[in-house]
């Protein structure tokens, strides 16, 4: 298909743009005979030039400016280079360098990419959207940037959130990123520091709460409807105050979910799942200890808590093998203190204010660190819980990395190798006692693009825990023995694209099943996912 454009309209139109690729029949064609270096490369030699040139730039920021760059100029050539490259690009284009992005959002910022929706744009929400370029838009990841990552409120530079995350929907899972949207939604900023910074890109106001924040996010909600129906909303790095009550309002009324909260969850079922396969137990005789308390590690709970009910154990029963520790204590029944989501976990038991001493006290086979504390799991702490536990499980989630409780090589040390470890972010292979181990992340990327892309190709009208549960089974499986025999309890990064495809087969599944959808059930669902899949390779214009 010819482009509409042009000479050099095309050159910087980043969807059109094959630089040096471009044929001579297409120069010819395109009005670009001149405008362009003489000799034509192929895609390959371009993603190799840009990748020697890439790895020379001085440190993790540096590249994540320069990949934008990328994906500003040349989008094809952007999302080959992710896809092709995923141990070296995610924590590039994500955690842990998004963190450290969003920290510098405005004295890094470059070009707009995506919807800035504020508080400014009440009643005209639909028209903002209607000024985005695309129409078959399947897929809006929204935050209002109150809680990035582990760093807290980050106003509208938290915009990287949704960027990077939809990126690795388009490099991870072969969404076209074309029905990719990221939306800010823009509220104002509790930090003052931000408000006070000449830089800054947002509202320098006061985050906007209560009646006023519900009747804008609802607006947001039915726009979206009337503008792009059937479009997933995927809710991102909202506070606990927010993130459980928008999801609780709306999981059952538009096709929607909220990835720090289930997203998470399936993740960390699936390691756990992976880790039981080399304990040879069962779920059903686990004990879990998160620390942290807020969306994480109660989207944990649940979704365990869904698992053991579906293989028969009854609700109460399945909860009391999960419990919690927050910023204060142990969550017991006798607290007085306890919001609303941290309430079905609070069991009868002794008030512990020192998270040791709840290890030592409960003897969980899992402790799972979700609190954005680094550090938090000492070498007491991961001694305690390996003195009752021949492998002990132990999950670092927290990032990016300054906030992770412990690394790979203190976990695998303090454990005598015994540890079955997952971190948030990335670290390298430890070697320990003459054994290499290799430590894999428990990172959402493996799960919310399969999601994803099982939405959309079956058309599912809503997003179920069935969806997840199923996600986090499927993942479990794309794990190898030889990977469980390296101490790796998710499949390699390399694999992304058909791990994912795996995942969306498995939701659509659930989809058809659950008649959560109008469309017919195809004869062979992984093919039908695999064909509908984005490949970032460049088209013919001539």
């Amino acid at each position: 298909m010819m482009p509409n454009h042009r000479g050099v309209a095309v050159l910087r139109d980043p969807l059109l743009n094959k630089g040096t690729a471009f044929t001579l029949k297409e120069r010819d064609a395109l009005g670009l005979r001149g405008l362009l270096p003489p000799h034509v490369h192929t895609q390959e030699e371009q993603a190799r030039r840009y990748l020697e040139h890439l790895r020379n730039l001085p440190n993790p920021l540096e590249k994540f400016i320069d990949l934008n760059a990328l994906h500003d100029r040349n989008e094809a050539l952007f999302f080959r280079v992710v896809s092709e490259n995923p141990d070296e690009m995610m924590p590039l284009i994500y955690t842990p360098t998004v963190g450290l992005a969003c920290q510098r959002f405005g004295n890094i910022f470059q070009r707009p990419r995506g919807l800035f929706i504020g508080a400014t744009d009440r009643g005209r929400i639909a028209s903002v959207l209607r000024n985005w370029p695309e129409r078959d838009v399947g897929i809006i990841v929204v935050t209002d940037g109150e809680r990035i990552l582990g760093l807290g409120d980050l106003g509208a530079n938290g915009m990287g959130i949704p960027v990077g995350k939809l990126s690795l929907y388009a490099g991870c899972a072969g969404i076209h990123p074309r029905r990719c949207l990221p939306v800010m939604f823009d509220v104002g900023t509790g930090n003052e520091a931000l408000r006070r910074d000449p830089f800054y890109i947002g509202l320098k106001q006061k985050r906007l709460r209560g009646k006023r924040y519900d009747e804008l996010m609802d607006e947001f909600v039915r726009a979206v409807q009337k503008v792009f129906p059937g479009a997933l909303i995927q809710f991102e790095d909202f506070a606990n105050s927010n993130a459980f009550r928008l999801l609780h309002k709306y999981r059952d009324r538009i096709c929607t979910f909220n990835d720090d909260i289930q997203g998470t969850a399936a993740v960390v079922l699936a390691g756990l799942y992976s880790a039981l396969r080399v304990t040879g137990t069962a779920l059903r005789e686990s004990r879990l200890l998160c620390l942290g308390a807020g969306e994480a590690a109660t989207g944990i709970c649940d979704l365990v808590v869904s698992a053991l009910a579906k293989e028969g154990m009854a609700q109460d029963e399945a909860r009391r093998r999960c419990w919690l520790f927050d910023s204060r204590s142990l969550v017991v029944a006798s607290r007085t203190d306890l919001a609303e989501h941290k309430r079905p976990y609070a069991h009868e038991g002794p008030r512990i204010t020192d998270f040791l001493q709840a290890v030592e006290t409960l003897k969980p086979t899992a402790i799972i660190g979700v609190a954005a504390v680094g550090g938090t799991f000492t070498r007491p702490v991961v001694e305690a819980i390996a003195r009752v536990n021949q492998r002990p499980i132990v999950f670092a989630l927290s990032n990016p990395t300054s906030k992770a409780e412990c690394t790979a090589a203190q976990a695998y040390e303090w454990s005598d190798g015994r540890a079955l470890f997952a971190c948030g972010s990335p670290f390298d292979a430890v070697n320990y006692k003459n054994k290499t181990y290799v430590p894999r992340q428990g990172n959402n990327s493996y799960i919310f693009p399969g999601v994803g892309l099982g939405v959309i190709a079956s058309g599912a009208k809503r997003v179920t825990d069935e969806m997840f549960l199923a996600a986090a089974r499927t993942l479990a499986r794309q794990t190898t023995k030889a990977d469980l025999d390296q101490g790796s309890l998710y499949p390699p990064l390399a694999r992304i694209r058909d791990v994912s495809a795996h995942i969306a087969a498995a939701v659509a599944e659930v989809a058809y099943a659950g008649r959560l959808t109008s469309r017919r059930k195809p004869p062979g669902v992984l093919a039908h996912i695999r064909a509908q899949m984005y490949d970032p390779r460049y088209p013919r214009y001539a």
